[in-house]
């Protein structure tokens, strides 16, 4: 939107004969939204990150647990979940060992595992503390394993699953043949949220916490949503998307961050610029949440950043050359859990990292202003879009 140009007393008596195709001038950007009223291209140039050099906040790896990537904290922000390799999973389809889902405790005093078989994904801790959520393809182990990075072949036959916390009682709460992953649950622990793939086509869909009541969210050819997580309040959810007309045209995969609300409206974007911004996951404060983006493509080097819903900069988290991704953070807002890769290639040797963010004041307050977004149509390709991101060698990504 653009700001009209004031009219003289003159002509405002002309231009009311004429209202009803008058449009309300844009709101002004203030403190509290600077990006009001500006269009997608000026509001990519304003969030333009800082990407040169810095000095990294304290960060340990988590001992005693296998590589282990996608670990999400429970509410005690002290234990987490996520898929670890391990040799009784089910072989990827490189040959490599699969992953079964893990809990364990950042300082790697407590590590049990979960599941025992099949191969395993995203995974979820309920606010109890007691149950958990996962996915895995446990239940149709004769079907081909699929990749998990690659849209083009997702592994089918990956159901939804709740267990105990000690992998006891475990309950399957879907039955299909579809691709179902990317699961995470409600703040009060009565809803789950999750990304479906259908005929190549991937959507948001949500239920109550015993599987029953699905429910579809996002109905879009183009878009392809995943990751989704819900903000505090749990009236809204968290999530990132790129277009199927783009997916392996342009790499890094140009990705954007969108939030909408649990009953499938008001849709809205938070990045402009066409680059990649992945794997988005919400701070406690509801205004901040931590993505991936490619601070150089010719070096292929990830790294973690914390956005701010309402429009300033993002700011760089992680200074390691390589990859660095698949980030979280802890309920009380003092830290966040990524992989690094320590491994000699690309995305190899994937630990789990643990960052103390405690300095940068995140609290826990829910800050959410729903006029931070812009407002989305259908499948929306607006003419004043920035440019995508130009191509690079880097994987492809759920």
């Amino acid at each position: 939107m653009v700001n009209f140009k004031l009219v003289s007393a003159v002509a405002a008596a002309a231009l009311a004969l004429a209202a009803c195709d008058q449009k309300p001038a844009a709101p002004k950007a203030d403190a509290n939204n600077p990006l009001a009223g500006k269009t997608m291209q000026e509001r990519a140039a304003a969030m333009a990150p800082t990407i040169g050099p810095g000095t990294e906040l304290p960060t340990t790896v988590i001992p005693n647990i296998p590589e282990a990537a996608e670990a999400y904290y429970g509410k005690d922000s002290k234990t987490l979940i996520a898929q670890t390799r391990d040799p009784d999973a089910v072989k990827t389809s490189m040959g490599t060992n699969g992953a079964l889902t893990y809990v364990f405790t950042d300082d790697g005093s407590m590590v049990q595992r979960v599941n025992d078989h099949g191969q395993d994904a995203c995974s979820y801790i309920f606010p109890d503390g007691k149950r958990v959520v996962f996915t895995s393809t446990r239940d149709h182990m004769d079907m081909p394993v699929g990749n998990w990075s690659d849209s083009n072949d997702y592994p089918q036959g990956s159901e939804l699953y709740i267990a105990d916390i000690d992998g006891k009682n475990v309950v399957r709460l879907t039955n299909n043949t579809n691709y179902e992953a990317e699961v995470s649950v409600s703040h009060d622990g009565t809803k789950l949220v999750f990304g479906r793939q259908i005929d190549g086509k991937m959507d948001l869909w949500i239920m109550n916490a015993d599987g029953t009541g699905e429910r579809q969210l996002t109905f879009t050819g183009d878009w392809q949503e995943g990751a989704p997580f819900f903000m505090p309040g749990d009236e809204r959810i968290m999530f990132r998307a790129w277009r199927a007309s783009e997916y392996g045209k342009i790499r890094p995969t140009p990705m954007t961050v969108f939030t909408i609300k649990t009953d499938g409206t008001d849709w809205r974007r938070y990045t402009y610029d066409g680059d990649m911004n992945w794997a988005p996951f919400p701070a406690p404060d509801g205004r901040h949440y931590v993505f991936v983006r490619v601070t150089d493509k010719e070096k292929n080097d990830w790294d973690v950043y914390l956005g701010d819903l309402a429009g300033t900069p993002p700011k760089r988290l992680t200074f390691h050359e390589g990859f660095d991704g698949l980030p979280s953070m802890s309920p009380d807002g003092k830290k966040v859990a990524f992989a690094r890769s320590t491994g000699p290639g690309f995305m190899s040797g994937l630990k789990t990292f643990v960052m103390d963010i405690s300095s940068l004041g995140i609290g826990t307050t829910n800050l959410f202003n729903p006029e931070w977004g812009l407002p989305m149509q259908d499948d929306p390709k607006p003419a004043d879009a920035a440019p995508a991101a130009a191509p690079a060698e880097a994987p492809k990504q759920q």
